[in-house]
This record gives C-alpha cells, structure tokens and sequence, in this order.
C-alpha cells in the first residue's frame, strides 16, 4: 500500500498523530529529499519519544527522477508499506506525488491520502479575502511571455488567486502586478507557521514600501479576484507582432485581457 504523508511546512508540532504513526510503520520511505526526512525522523524520536521500524529503506524520489522511478515499477514494490513524503506540506501540491497516485489507480494497488498542513490553504484563509472560490497557480514560468500571460490569467480569472514567490523573484513579481493593476489588493506571507511567520495586506506598492527590501524567506501570495474576462484566440504575443502604434497596441491588449489601458501601454514602453 502507498500512503501519502504530508510534513509540517514549518511548526514541527503541525504534524498529526497519523502521520506519525505512518512513518513509524512505513517499511520503505520514498522521499522528496532523504536528509530533510532523516532529519524529521530524528526530531520526532527525539521530541515525541517515537519508536520507528527497524531497517527502514529510505529512497529518493523528486521532480527529476520520478517519471522513471514510475515507469520501472512493479505492482509488488506496494505489498510493502510504503510513504511518500516531500520536504514540507503535501505532496502532490508544487510537489511530487501525484505520478505515484495515478500508477497506483491505473495499476489498482491501494492507496492512502493522509490530511495535513500545506501553505495554499493556510495563506488562502489568513488572506481575509471574502470571495470563497480559490485557483491555485504554484509557481509562475521564471520569465519571457509564458510569465507574462500566465500573470494575466491569475489576475483575470475572476477567483482569488493563490501563488508561489522565491525570495529572490519576489520584488520582481509585485512590480509585475503593480504595472497590471495598481489598485489591486493583495496578501503576502512570509514563512508560514515558522519563526519568522510575516503578514503583510495592500497593493504591490504598499507591500514593498512596507518591505523595505527585505525579501528573504519562502512566500505566498494571494491575489484578490478581480474581474473575469473570458479566454481570447488572439494573444498579446500576437498583438505585439502586428505593426500597429503602441497606443494601439495596448488598446488591444486592454481589450482581451481587462488590464489598465494606460499601465499597458507603459508597460510596452518599457519593453
């Protein structure tokens, strides 16, 4: 049998009683990172006084290995109790996990989802943002026109939106936000459940003053729904390769994507 076991993602004391007893029992454990849950395993026999299995097999699983660590399994591996835990939260969200389930459905071995902390949901709640349908967008593409109009669709979906940031991207992400929608209201939350746990309200601009430039830390960041726009065969890529004046340009794009005319065409100034 599989058991999907999700970890704290900051607060070693999120961990629930299930969880726990699922390690302890597991006979081999697939991990996003062994170290990480090593590490784990360790703080609860410490902590908690917990006794695990003897000559537990711990094996690396992660994003660059799992489709052929998948494709060479047998359906017998599960007649072992076998864990999968990624580093932090639960797997399958921005994480491995999910290829392991739909072997087990296809494959018919039984499988297990155990409940448990993760950062969408524990920053979708603390956000205050009363529309109560939620997308989640993970991480955005690092950059180019993929970045672009993926930014758009979490801004136009017309659902409070849920995102991913890197410290190092997080600035970056904020002043794309303030170009599409000065006025839009957001949350961010600076490393969920830990020490160092920061929540911060306003628009992107006010968020960075409030920041000062202290962009260290893991973040979420919940966008408040704006308005829908429906899906445009015609993409702003394919605006930008007309020969038309940037005015114009950025009328158009206006048009398909419900973007501020005048930050739009500043944007493609900027370009």
């Amino acid at each position: 049998m599989l058991s999907l076991v999700p970890t704290p993602i900051g607060n070693i004391g999120d961990i629930s009683l299930r969880a726990i007893e699922a390690l302890r029992e597991a006979d081999i454990l697939l991990c996003e990172d062994t170290r990480i849950t090593k590490k784990l395993i360790h703080i609860l026999k410490e902590r908690y006084n917990s006794t695990f299995k003897e000559n537990q097999e711990f094996i690396s699983l992660h994003s660059h290995n799992e489709q052929a660590f998948v494709e060479k399994l047998e359906p017998s591996f599960f007649e072992q109790k076998v864990v999968y835990v990624s580093d932090a939260g639960m797997p399958g969200i921005s994480d491995p996990g999910q290829t392991l389930v739909r072997y087990c459905i296809e494959n018919g071995v039984a499988y297990d989802v155990l409940p448990g902390a993760n950062a969408v949901l524990t920053a979708f709640v603390a956000s205050g943002f009363i529309e109560t349908q939620m997308l989640f967008f993970g991480f955005l593409d690092h950059k180019g026109s993929s970045r672009e109009q993926q930014l758009q669709e979490a801004m136009y979906n017309g659902y409070t939106t849920v995102l991913y940031e890197s410290p190092h991207r997080l600035e970056k992400l904020l002043r794309e936000i303030s170009k599409i929608d000065a006025s839009r209201e957001l949350f961010v939350a600076k490393e969920l459940t830990k020490k160092y746990q920061k929540y911060l309200h306003g628009t992107a601009l006010e968020i960075l003053t409030q920041l000062n430039c202290n962009y260290k830390g893991e973040w979420a960041v919940v966008i408040r729904a704006g308005t829908a726009h429906a899906a445009s065969a015609v993409s702003e890529k394919d605006i930008l390769a007309l020969d038309l004046p940037k005015k114009v340009q950025a009328k158009l794009i206006s048009k398909i994507t419900g973007e501020n005319t005048k930050s739009c065409y500043q944007r493609l100034l900027e370009k």
